[in-house]
């Protein structure tokens, strides 16, 4: 199937996607991982934050295989990527303290993907009345924090938190 780490298949074709795919880039690129905005790196996932939030806060968690389906999971890494979605929501709780949450997936371009080759997992803090005017109208979303700024939060809040807990 070409989805098992160590395949050579898998390796090929890694490397084709890896050109277009911003995960994939920061997952080779640890060094740079303040510049790319990563919260946590584990064995089988990154968290990132949002370079184009849909408001504060707004995380992505990626799988390291260059995958684009929740069928190509093995359930180690299912189940990881859910645990991860819930330490997100405590750091991001802790951090900003927002009312809610929404949590979800787009698979393939016509159901919203915009990088359709590597599942990911949008966790996006929300507020009551958060869909204001500049959203409505301007179809642009206004974003009090830094994006520096609140990676440098989450950051301390994982490491006092001692997160992520899996």
């Amino acid at each position: 199937m070409g989805t098992e780490p160590g395949n050579a298949h898998d390796n090929e074709t890694t490397a084709s996607q890896d050109r277009g795919c911003f995960i994939c880039h920061n997952l080779k690129h640890p060094e740079d991982d303040d510049k790319n905005l990563v919260l946590w790196r584990t064995d089988n996932h990154l968290a990132i934050l949002n370079r184009y939030p849909y408001n504060n806060g707004h995380l992505l968690i990626a799988p390291v295989r260059h995958i684009p389906d929740l069928t190509d999971l093995s359930d180690e890494e299912l189940l990881e990527m859910t645990k991860l979605i819930r330490e997100s929501q405590r750091a991001l709780s802790l951090t900003i303290k927002p009312h809610g949450f929404n949590v979800g997936m787009n698979f393939g371009r016509c159901g919203g993907a915009g990088l359709p080759g590597h599942l990911h997992v949008h966790v996006v803090p929300r507020w009551d009345g958060d869909t204001n005017f500049m959203h409505v109208c301007g179809d642009t979303d206004v974003i009090s924090q830094s994006l520096a700024e609140l990676l440098g939060l989450l950051r301390q809040v994982s490491k006092e938190q001692n997160l992520p807990a899996l």
